[in-house]
């Protein structure tokens, strides 16, 4: 059985919505309020199951507090059929939150409480090194800790299971944990706080790729929204590896054209479908598409999770 591996955050989502996004010191009536299920880890753990095959499993690693929230989230989790052996909850902690600012044209603030997500260690990680050896790929992004999203991909790389790196929220990475990511898949925002280049078009986005290939990533791809997905790919002689590396593919894979009411899943959404697509055996393009493909049809729909779209639907 193909095996399937997601590490992250878990947040219960406070949702307001309004015509235009409040400026700062400003006061806004909402035009709207809900609360949903969400984080990066979970959104995308939850991508994962409703668009894999029925013979994929589908684990998550993640760190909740011993409330409501997180009872209910279990619970949403277990309906999707995500592996939940290796949940680990905090008595003394919160199960992480997040405050969300909907605009309607589909933009949003986001400020992230972490709680729980920020007691998830190394050494917890350790205790489930038989699911590193079990999956073919790991999925993480960075709303744990960083000394955890890096002994991850140290314990992947190990296990020669496939490492891919949503790099969200934005922040700079040094190399040496760069240096264990396979496939790295930031927006334009993250992308220039990895590199320092403003990205605002393939030009811009193709420079910021070199650099992430300088620090040993083969496979990058930047999210570029309305745009489509840039991809850059290169690879190794192994033959020659002093040869340094050749350029297998450059250029952007077209996103479908919709209008999008809310993209706070979008991310999660690309990426949870980029992973089941490639462990499919998908060439990358094919991949890439595939995960476009999803994310267009979750910024169409109101929620993290409920937006996420099923298999049958793509």
């Amino acid at each position: 059985m193909a095996a399937l591996l997601v590490i992250g955050s878990a947040n219960a989502d406070h949702v307001m919505e309004f015509e235009q996004l409040p400026k700062p010191g400003q006061t806004l009536m909402s035009q709207g309020y809900r609360l949903e299920l969400g984080g990066k880890g979970a959104n995308q753990a939850i991508a994962v199951a409703r668009l894999k095959q029925a013979h994929t499993q589908v684990s998550y690693i993640a760190a909740l507090g011993q409330d409501a929230a997180a009872d209910n989230m279990l619970a949403t989790w277990s309906r999707e059929q995500i592996n939940l052996a290796h949940i680990f909850r905090f008595a003394d902690a919160n199960t992480g939150s997040a405050m969300i600012f909907l605009g309607n044209q589909g933009q949003n603030s986001i400020g992230v409480a972490p709680g729980a997500n920020s007691l998830l260690t190394p050494a917890m990680l350790d205790e489930k090194q038989a699911q590193f050896e079990e999956a073919d790929y790991l999925l993480i992004q960075l709303e744990t800790p960083l000394d955890t999203v890096k002994h991850a991909l140290e314990l992947a790389r190990n296990a020669k299971c496939t490492t891919i790196l949503n790099p969200a929220p934005a922040a700079s990475l040094n190399k040496d944990l760069l240096a264990l990511v396979d496939i790295i898949t930031p927006n334009e925002t993250e992308a220039e706080a990895l590199t320092g280049i403003k990205v605002t078009d393939t030009a811009s986005a193709e420079q910021a790729a070199t650099v992430l290939h300088e620090l040993g990533i083969n496979t990058v791809i930047i999210t570029l929204g309305e745009q489509g997905a840039f991809l850059s790919q290169v690879e190794v002689n192994a033959l020659a590896p002093e040869l340094g590396t050749t350029n297998v593919f450059s250029g952007i894979i077209p996103a479908y054209p919709v209008t999008a009411i809310d993209t706070v899943a979008a991310g999660d959404t690309f990426n949870g479908a980029l992973m089941v697509a490639l462990n499919e055996g998908m060439a990358i393009t094919h991949a890439i598409d595939f995960a476009n493909k999803a994310s267009s049809i979750a910024v169409t729909r109101h929620g993290a999770q409920r937006g996420i779209p099923s298999r049958a639907e793509l």
